[in-house]
């Protein structure tokens, strides 16, 4: 039986020429980059050229990057480093209220030492820039925003947030979670402004626990990691080469084609939409303009949770909401933060596309929740 897979943003499956490198770097190639004799050098060597196939993705040198074990080890060392090294110079931190939990509790954390912002969504349910326009200020010291909201699929206003961190003299740095838009939607971080990107492997076809933190300049953070200095000393600890090499290889495959990509993605959402049109009473809580591989929809009067294990029953795999606080029993802080009723919240799917899905896959996922409109009114989760 075919498998419909539209939890992308979840994590993706790793593609082939991710799991060659990795293989490689675990049978052949296996030293440790840090060691002096020939095995550590070519272990060195590997590392090198995957920071600069890193670094060419984002248009930056491969000394900008800098490896870690994913997107919430580089968001913590982000957003730290940034305020250790900036308290000085003012004591306000700005982020909005639907980022990922890998941001939102860092400042919940700092929220006993610092004035801390949470913008919220407008009435159209999106993170205005004017609210970025009205709290900036001279005792700001970061800014931290997502590229793309990893349930909703809404593009955040990144473009235009350090213009205004130049316009009103601020001393703040600018950091982008850009783990569910790296590779996804044009971008890189000199175009953005950013001091401070964040991008994660195992949602471009990489391998889990490898991630990556971009960094202008590596003296505008302090270190919060210590251990043996590699990293360029902002992150401690034996480099994942398994993990990197393949993180590279799949970045380079995604970036060779992502306009090809991205094309094909739009279409498949445009599919999408007009068939789920066939269901009734669906919700589309997604803005239109938002990111082409995310659409996050209610089904009115059904159970999240009991869709989803009916739909798996079919072979038909979608989320609840965010992987990373699926076990978390409460609603989600991003729908809740939109304004929706609990109705509409308790009743979200998200789904989530990638270049290996076909309309197949969604003629798989409208079948199933024909299925789920059918057999599961009334039933709770």
């Amino acid at each position: 039986m075919n498998m419909a897979y539209l939890d992308n943003s979840a994590t993706t499956k790793v593609c082939d020429e991710a799991i060659s490198a990795a293989v490689e770097m675990m049978n052949i190639n296996f030293g440790n980059p840090s060691s002096l004799h020939c095995l550590g050098v070519n272990a060195e060597k590997q590392l090198s050229l995957s920071k600069s196939i890193i670094g060419e993705t984002l248009s930056c040198e491969r000394s900008n990057i800098i490896f870690t074990s994913g997107g919430t080890e580089s968001n913590n060392i982000a957003i730290f480093g940034a305020v250790k090294k900036k308290r000085r110079e003012g004591n306000k931190i700005i982020t909005t209220s639907i980022e990922h939990p890998s941001v939102l509790n860092c400042f919940k954390e700092l929220e006993k030492d610092f004035q801390v912002v949470y913008i919220k969504p407008d009435k159209d349910g999106k993170i205005p820039v004017s609210e970025f326009q009205k709290e900036i200020d001279e005792n700001t010291i970061l800014v931290s925003c997502m590229l793309v909201n990893n349930e909703t699929g809404e593009i955040l206003p990144c473009k235009f947030i350090k213009d205004i961190i130049k316009a009103k003299s601020s001393p703040a740095l600018f950091h982008i979670d850009a783990v569910q838009g790296y590779l996804k939607i044009p971008f890189n971080p000199t175009s953005y402004g950013a001091d401070l990107v964040t991008i994660s492997a195992h949602k471009i076809h990489g391998m889990k626990g490898c991630g990556a933190l971009y960094i202008k300049d590596k003296n505008i953070i302090s270190t919060t990691v210590f251990g043996g200095e590699q990293e360029q000393n902002i992150r401690s600890g034996t480099q994942n080469m398994p993990g990197i090499a393949a993180f590279s290889a799949a970045a380079k495959k995604g970036y060779e084609s992502i306009r090809e990509n991205f094309e094909y993605i739009k279409e498949l959402r445009a599919y999408l939409i007009n068939r789920l049109s066939e269901i009734s009473d669906i919700k589309i809580n997604s803005p239109s303009d938002g990111a082409n591989h995310i659409l996050n929809i209610s089904v009115m009067n059904l159970q999240s949770e009991v869709m989803l294990h009916h739909l798996e029953s079919m072979n038909v795999f979608v989320s609840a909401g965010s992987a990373c606080s699926s076990k978390n029993k409460g609603k989600s802080h991003v729908l809740t933060s939109m304004g929706l009723d609990n109705e509409r919240i308790n009743s979200a799917l998200r789904i989530s596309l990638c270049a290996d899905n076909d309309k197949e896959d969604i003629d798989m996922l409208i079948d199933g929740l024909k299925s789920c409109r059918k057999n599961l009114v009334g039933r709770k989760g």
